[in-house]
């Protein structure tokens, strides 16, 4: 490794550890301003008491996943749990095993969250697969909410407002979502395709 690569690695260590030890401290405070033991923040969280403790200390770096859950039981956003260390650098990777995982009524469609928690308030992305015949139903979101469904493999149907269009393998359709709306498989075969919501978006006229 040349001695550009080393510095450009020695500064996403210290990234991540500042992250890291934002985070610890944050988590802290919350926890003693709620006046949380570990214990009661491990079930309220489903995060295991050690974690919490490693996390606190900044002996690890979590996974989005366990900030999440942090948060929700924090009853904080995430933006809160991670104030003050947007400005550094850091990488973060998350595996599909910690993904979040949402599944239709009829348990044919899957959809793992893999946009980033920190924007879920105004951007939400997805990894969407469905089964033949599987439906997913979603109810209106926010005024002016705009919906993109690119597919990736498959064919795949969407209702809006009465109406109906199909997308296949490379093709994207848009839609206002703040209308109840259907997704639907329509082929032989399962589909796959990446969605993005964007919320608080211009209203349309």
């Amino acid at each position: 490794m040349g001695v550009e690569g080393r510095d450009k690695a020695k500064a996403l260590e210290a990234g991540a550890s500042a992250l890291s030890g934002q985070l610890g401290r944050t988590v802290q405070r919350l926890r003693k301003a709620y006046n949380l033991s570990l214990s009661d923040l491990s079930e309220q969280s489903g995060v295991a008491k050690s974690i919490i403790s490693q996390i606190e200390r900044n002996e690890t770096n979590p996974t989005l996943a366990t900030i999440w859950r942090l948060a929700q039981a924090l009853d904080v956003s995430i933006d809160k749990v991670l104030q003050g260390a947007e400005d550094e650098p850091f990488v973060e990777k998350t595996s599909r095993t910690d993904m979040p995982m949402l599944l239709s009524d009829d348990g044919r469609c899957r959809l793992a969250i893999i946009g980033w928690i920190k924007t879920v308030d105004w951007l939400q992305w997805y990894d969407f697969h469905a089964e033949p015949g599987g439906v997913l139903e979603s109810d209106a979101h926010q005024r002016g909410s705009i919906e993109c469904l690119s597919v990736l493999d498959g064919e795949l149907e969407v209702s809006v407002g009465g109406r109906l269009e199909h997308a296949r393998a490379g093709d994207t359709l848009r839609y206002r979502c703040d209308r109840p709306h259907v997704i639907r498989n329509t082929g032989s075969t399962p589909a796959h395709a990446t969605m993005v919501c964007i919320l608080k978006a211009a209203v349309m006229d």
